[in-house]
């Protein structure tokens, strides 16, 4: 072992870009008594081998901090005496953040999970935050409908998405998008399209980045509700004074092996079943059963999620090439998603197998999700992908390209099949329902009569 002569505690951060930086930034930076000597990276392509910078990292850290592979922790951590493991990345199995634990614990460190106390931000505003169980769980629609009705009241509401930083980490460090032009200008991935194109067209401003304490002070200057818009399925960054937390029927059962939706799942105020609509009766019960089980003293409330589709005609008899929401399919585990539904809705006559045809590094995502079989799922992390999704949907045989992404492929590449593109918004239930239950909170924060 590399005996190593420091008095602090040597500390190393697992992540994927979002969480390992937002709890170093809360927890770390400032810290004497400790010293973060790395953080790892996964679930992400192309995001270790950097730096996170001195701008971002604090005068403890005049070099800034390197970010390796994860694969590489086991052997670092005996290596470079790391004292302390900590877990910051969500939608992962219990199962397999214990087998992490195991790595770590072997190699002679602790193993930590920072909560919710220790890494929550105040804001001066108040917040609703929606989070979900799973990546997939139509989080995004329903912020989207939350935002909506707020503004219908005259509220200004401003959107802070959970992190995506997966390039210039100090350009990142605050960004606030308002119009389309800002996602061209910022080089914005697909994956952040998806999540931040559909705010916009809205008219409500999205901020996101890597200093989450910055950005909320910047954001609650320009709003009087902010509303936090969670990624996978992660407890919020800013602390709620309403939490709503989706759960997915169609994936029954994962509200209790993944980590951290149960976390989330037991901590929410307001429980919404999502896709009620188009799960089965069993599937929806089973996911009532979860929620009473887990957290009794929160709302259970049930919501639709509704596919739209403009000139479903043009589907009917055709050979078509589904797309997908890429984070849901990939390792949010989905085998297909609104795409999919929307083609067989439309009598599509097939959906064609896109692994007949993807490209290289398609066939890599392929074999490393062997769950996808009729959906070819929207990568874009970095110009090389977006330029393999490009060569694969061109290279596979189909009549039609029915697209599910959020965002609008046809300004970030060129094919040359016909593309619809398909939508999905959040519907109320029945009474009671979520509209009303935000009532109730805007009375209880005297926003409302």
């Amino acid at each position: 072992m590399n005996m190593i002569e420091n008095d602090k505690k040597r500390i190393l951060i697992m992540g994927a870009a979002g969480r390992d930086f937002h709890n170093f930034n809360m927890v770390y930076r400032d810290d004497t008594q400790c010293e973060v000597v790395a953080f790892t990276a996964t679930q992400i392509p192309q995001i270790s081998n950097r730096i996170y910078p001195a701008s971002l990292s604090g005068s403890l850290y005049p070099q800034g901090i390197p970010i390796i592979d994860e694969v590489q922790f086991g052997e670092f951590c005996r290596q470079e005496s790391v004292a302390q493991v900590v877990f910051a990345y969500s939608d992962i199995t219990h199962q397999e953040v214990m087998h992490r634990a195991s790595i770590a614990l072997a190699a002679g460190a602790d193993y930590l999970l920072l909560g919710p106390n220790s890494t929550m931000i105040k804001s001066s505003v108040p917040v609703i935050a929606v989070s979900a169980v799973r990546t997939g769980s139509g989080k995004s629609q329903t912020c989207r409908w939350i935002a909506t009705y707020l503004r219908s009241l005259g509220h200004s509401v401003v959107v802070i998405r959970h992190p995506m930083p997966y390039g210039d980490l100090e350009r990142q460090a605050v960004q606030r998008f308002q119009t389309l032009s800002d996602l061209h200008e910022a080089q914005c991935t697909i994956e952040e399209r998806e999540e931040y194109e559909l705010h916009l067209k809205n008219d409500v401003i999205v901020y996101a980045g890597v200093d989450y304490q910055a950005i909320t002070e910047q954001a609650q200057q320009e709003a009087d509700i902010i509303l936090w818009d969670g990624g996978n399925n992660d407890f919020p960054f800013i602390k709620p004074d309403l939490h709503i937390a989706l759960l997915d029927p169609l994936r029954a059962g994962h509200e209790t092996i993944y980590h951290p939706g149960e976390t989330v799942l037991r901590m929410a105020d307001i429980l919404v079943i999502s896709k009620v609509n188009v799960a089965s009766d069993a599937q929806v019960d089973a996911v009532m059963h979860a929620a009473k089980l887990m957290n009794a003293n929160a709302s259970i409330l049930k919501a639709g999620s509704t596919v739209q589709l403009s000139d479903a005609g043009q589907i009917r008899g055709k050979r078509v090439l589904v797309i997908e929401d890429g984070p849901t399919t990939t390792h949010g585990g989905m085998a297909y998603g609104a795409g999919y539904v929307a083609a067989l809705e439309a009598e599509a006559i097939e959906i064609v197998d896109p692994r007949q045809g993807a490209s290289d590094e398609y066939q890599v995502v392929f074999s490393q999700y062997p769950h996808l079989k009729n959906v070819l799922p929207a990568l874009g992390y970095f110009p090389s992908q977006l330029k393999a999704l490009e060569n694969s949907i061109n290279a596979i045989e189909a009549d039609l390209v029915v697209s599910a992404t959020p965002c609008d492929l046809s300004h970030l590449i060129s094919i040359n099949k016909p593309m619809l593109r398909v939508g999905y918004e959040y519907s109320d239930g029945e009474p009671p329902n979520l509209q009303q239950a935000l009532e109730r909170f805007l009375r209880q924060q005297k926003l409302i009569d």
